[in-house]
């Protein structure tokens, strides 16, 4: 890649909260001058009890183009499972006339199959037909956002379909989340213009170069394609301890949940955390944003942690 800019992204939890709380995040994101903000696409809570609310992720992504001016909005990720793909390019296509250009469209195979169950959605008899179906779709919709008329090839009746109009941007991103060797990664290097995957650094190395594998397979020059981290959770505080009183109130918030944000702490320990997937590539962060929505940890992030990480990604010699 030719941006040398670390770039980080907020994922803004659509559960255990309401919508003025969820609709002013997304606001707050903006103004704080992230890249790109997300949501998920799930209709059960997938941290602590699934019995609880939760918003669904394309309106959500449409009322934020309301409330936003720059920053960039997309599923983290989609779930190829809940919508036809020619459906999926009609309403990112609408979300990109809606936010003036900003949307990026976010998909993966899907794998919450209690929410599928209650709701009736085909969750696939594998994870390998899941996956099948993953990369007809992203053929279907890439083809659609490019001004083609692509037709299905086995899993999907989808016959030279239309997109009219065409999204604003010339080149709406698709990014495929997912990790999975045989098939994602390959989805990756056929379609994808970014890649979101998480994993502690050497897992990622590996991946990394499988992803450079199938892209020779295929013609393709790997270096197009953006590398992005999940992160996950974060909570940014002077001290450990005042940063432990928030992930409190953030298990208390998402019922049930027992876990810890995988990045906790005061912004030194939070950067010596990233700087290692700095030098392996990564310079786009997307971090999770669980309810009740931490603003102070938004801004440290912004104006503590980003400028230490620029610095180190513009030192580094340029490839």
């Amino acid at each position: 890649m030719t941006d040398r800019q670390v770039k980080f992204g907020i994922l803004v939890w659509p559960q255990y909260t309401d919508w003025p709380s969820l609709r002013d995040a997304g606001a707050a994101v903006d103004r704080l001058g992230f890249e790109s903000l997300w949501t998920w696409d799930h209709v059960y809570p997938i941290v602590g009890s699934p019995e609880g609310p939760i918003f669904e992720g394309y309106l959500t992504l449409a009322g934020w183009s309301c409330v936003t001016e720059r920053v960039r909005l997309g599923l983290l990720v989609g779930a190829n499972t809940f919508r036809n793909p020619a459906l999926v390019a009609k309403m990112v296509t609408t979300l990109d006339h809606m936010c003036g250009g900003r949307a990026i469209l976010g998909i993966g195979g899907a794998w919450f199959q209690l929410e599928h169950d209650a709701y009736g959605f085909d969750f696939g008899s594998t994870v390998g037909d899941r996956l099948d179906r993953l990369d007809e779709a992203v053929m279907i919709i890439r083809g659609m956002l490019d001004g083609g008329r692509p037709s299905a090839r086995s899993h999907y009746s989808t016959h030279a379909a239309r997109n009219d109009p065409p999204p604003l941007q010339r080149h709406l991103p698709i990014l495929v989340g997912g990790g999975g060797e045989r098939r994602t990664l390959a989805t990756v290097a056929r379609y994808a213009d970014k890649w979101n995957v998480g994993g502690d650094v050497e897992t990622l190395r590996h991946k990394d170069s499988v992803l450079r594998r199938w892209c020779e397979q295929l013609g393709r020059n790997s270096d197009e394609i953006e590398r992005t981290l999940m992160a996950g959770s974060v909570v940014v505080r002077g001290s450990e301890s005042a940063a432990q009183r928030v992930v409190a109130e953030i298990r208390r918030t998402n019922r049930g949940w027992e876990g810890t944000p995988a990045l906790v702490g005061t912004p030194d320990m939070i950067i010596d955390q990233l700087s290692p997937y700095i030098d392996l590539g990564f310079h786009t962060i997307y971090f999770d944003f669980p309810a009740p929505y931490d603003r102070e940890t938004l801004e440290r992030l912004a104006d503590e942690v980003r400028p230490p990480l620029q610095h180190q990604l513009s030192s580094l010699p340029a490839s």
